[in-house]
C-alpha cells in the first residue's frame, strides 16, 4: 500500500512539473506578445505564433497524464480533484497562451506602422497578468488559498486598466479619425489581456476548490 501511494506521489509531482512548464511558457507568450507590439517587433511576434503549438501539446501531455493516473490508481477524494483541477488550469493556460497568440497578431496587422502613441498601460496590464499566472500556478502547487484570493484583486487592477486604456483610446479615435484603425486594435490588445487575467482568476477559484471542495466567483 505505502508502495503504491509513493508511486501514485511521484505521478502527481510530475503532473505538477508539466503544468509548471507549461505556465513558464504561457507567461513567456504574454510578456513577449506585448513587447513585440510595443517594440513595433514583428519576427518576436511570429515567435510567439510559431511556439503556440507547443502549448497545444502541452495541454494534451497533461491530460493524458491525468487520464492515466485516473485508470490505472482510481484516485478518490482530494486525489482525484488535484488531478481535475489539473486539467482545468491546463485549458485554461492554453487559452491564455491563444490570447497572447492574438496581441501577435495584432502585431502582423499593424505591420510596422508607427504607434499613434508610446504604450505605458498595456504593458503594465501584461506584467500583472504574468504575476498572475506565476502566482496561481505557486497557489497550486502549495495549495494557498490565501494567494488564490489575491487573484481577485489582481484582476480588478487588470480591468481598471482595461477601462482607462479604452477611455484614452476613445478620445483619440475623437480628436483624430486616422487613428482609428490602430486605436481599435489596441482596444482588442486591452480585451485580450484582460481576458487572460480572467483564467488566472479561473485557477485562482479552481486552487480554492482543492483546498476547501467548494468553488467561489472571484471573477464578479
Amino acid at each position: 500500500m505505502a508502495l503504491h501511494r509513493q508511486q501514485f506521489d511521484a505521478a502527481l509531482q510530475e503532473l505538477r512539473k508539466a503544468l509548471i512548464a507549461m505556465g513558464e511558457k504561457v507567461e513567456t507568450a504574454i510578456l513577449d506578445s506585448v513587447r513585440a507590439l510595443r517594440d513595433n517587433d514583428l519576427d518576436l511576434a511570429e515567435r510567439v505564433i510559431k511556439n503556440d503549438p507547443s502549448l497545444n501539446e502541452a495541454e494534451e501531455k497533461i491530460i493524458e497524464m491525468g487520464t492515466n493516473l485516473i485508470a490505472l490508481q482510481q484516485p478518490v477524494a482530494k486525489d482525484l480533484r488535484r488531478i481535475l483541477v489539473a486539467f482545468r488550469m491546463a485549458s485554461d493556460l492554453e487559452r491564455m497562451g491563444d490570447l497572447a497568440v492574438d496581441v501577435a497578431k495584432v502585431v502582423r496587422r499593424i505591420n510596422g506602422e508607427p504607434l499613434m502613441k508610446p504604450l505605458v498601460d498595456i504593458p503594465r496590464m501584461a506584467e500583472i497578468v504574468q504575476i498572475m499566472t506565476n502566482d496561481s500556478l505557486r497557489a497550486y502547487t502549495e495549495e494557498n488559498v490565501d494567494l488564490a484570493y489575491k487573484m481577485a484583486k489582481m484582476d480588478d487592477d487588470v480591468d481598471h486598466l482595461h477601462s482607462q486604456i479604452l477611455r484614452e483610446l476613445f478620445v483619440l479615435m475623437a480628436d483624430n479619425p486616422k487613428t482609428i484603425n490602430q486605436a481599435i486594435l489596441l482596444c482588442f490588445v486591452s480585451r485580450y489581456l484582460e481576458r487572460m487575467a480572467d483564467h488566472a482568476t479561473n485557477i485562482g477559484e479552481s486552487v480554492v476548490y482543492l483546498a476547501m471542495g467548494k468553488r467561489p466567483d472571484l471573477n464578479q
